[in-house]
């Protein structure tokens, strides 16, 4: 059992950065991949980014390629998402999962946070 709880959401102005954090509890978190979804109002979950259990492999959506960095800490049992750059388009319920593999498929992901809401004003 993986218990994940998200946090630094907030409003933010386009052009600026957030830094988001999702800790984990549990003995096995090493063991898991974890990613980041999104969810905006009206629209699906989307996958936003993901890391492999060992930390080597990155993954990330074409929209936020070269603007977002996933990170973990396996001392915290803390995954990051570092965001740069922001814009409207990036406003949305921002959510961690974590899973057995790093895939862009939200099925894939077991266990959910309850998610972090990211504001971008114009």
């Amino acid at each position: 059992q993986v218990q994940l709880v998200e946090s630094g959401g907030g409003l933010v102005q386009a052009g600026g950065s957030l830094r988001l954090s999702c800790a984990a509890s549990g003995r096995t978190f090493s063991s898991y991949a974890m990613a980041w979804f999104r969810q905006a109002p009206g629209k699906e979950r989307e996958f936003v980014t993901a890391i492999s259990w060992n930390g080597i492999n990155t993954y990330y959506a074409d929209s936020v390629k070269g603007r977002f960095t996933i990170s973990r800490d396996y001392v915290e049992n803390t995954i990051y998402l570092e965001m740069n750059s922001l814009k409207p388009e990036d406003t949305a319920v921002y959510l961690c999962a974590a899973g057995r593999v790093a895939t862009m498929t939200l099925g894939d992901y077991r266990y959910w946070g309850q998610g972090t809401q990211v504001t971008v004003s114009s």
